[in-house]
């Protein structure tokens, strides 16, 4: 997707960027009522809605949808952004281009959750809304099924349901520089320093083997095969093969 020029009809090699005193300029055409000026600043904004949908082009979506849905995030940005709240534009839209973005992927996506249960979690979440508005703090699950008047179990299990997967290259922290994604916050316990040295370890113990035992120790522990498979791929008995491979792991263990 990141290489598609075209999308929906439109050639993104081509699209507008607005600067900063054009964005403003059209911004006060546009509370005038200025419709040409809308148009103007959605053109001029579609390079952002490309950026923001390319976080999501592991989906295996159609771009072509994934844009189309950013633009309508793009849109309402537009008609609800304060011009007074002295942020800039990029900075309240890109949220509401994912959260539009998001919403599709949740409603449309492989993964079909059931119109009921969708109720009840938006039901949750308007309960949860009210209760900090009122107690200044989130609710528990406790609370929430008391004021629903629905059992724990299935609150949390529509609230899951409803949840966006998120990606290993999502940031979860930026302080100006380099951004920290969830994959830094995910301790690997297969790369560990004590196997990084083990591979290392029989890569040069392998330089010790001959093609054939090479090849039979790939076949054999690399790909899955059987000995009689092996034998049948390389043209020798299994038992040519079970010696060549006992030999092969007795050198192995002489260099690891």
């Amino acid at each position: 997707m990141t290489n598609k020029v075209e999308i929906c009809g439109v050639n993104t090699s081509t699209l507008p960027v607005l600067t900063k005193k054009e964005k403003d300029e059209l911004f006060e055409r546009i509370k005038q009522g200025d419709m040409n000026a809308r148009d103007t600043f959605i053109k001029g904004n579609l390079r952002l809605v490309l950026s923001v949908i390319q976080r999501f082009s592991n989906r295996g979506e159609n771009p072509d949808d994934l844009f189309q849905v950013g633009c309508i995030g793009l849109i309402k940005a537009i008609d609800n952004f304060d011009t007074s709240v002295g942020v800039q534009f990029s900075t309240y839209a890109v949220p509401m281009i994912i959260g539009e973005v998001r919403r599709f992927l949740r409603d449309e996506g492989p993964i079909r959750v059931s119109r009921s249960l969708k109720d009840t979690a938006y039901k949750a979440l308007r309960a949860k809304e009210r209760f900090i508005n009122a107690h200044s703090k989130e609710p528990t699950i406790a609370e929430l099924a008391r004021e629903l008047d629905i059992p724990k179990e299935e609150i949390v299990f529509a609230l899951d349901a409803i949840a966006d997967p998120v990606s290993l290259y999502e940031p979860v922290y930026h302080d100006g520089g380099e951004a920290i994604y969830v994959m830094d916050q995910v301790r690997d316990t297969k790369n560990t320093d004590s196997n990084w040295l083990e591979s290392i370890a029989i890569n040069e113990a392998m330089k010790h083997l001959t093609d054939r035992e090479k090849h039979i120790l790939d076949l054999r522990f690399f790909r899955g095969r059987t000995q009689m498979e092996v034998a049948s791929e390389i043209g020798i008995s299994q038992a040519q093969v079970s010696r060549l491979e006992k030999s092969a792991l007795k050198q192995l263990r002489k260099y690891v």
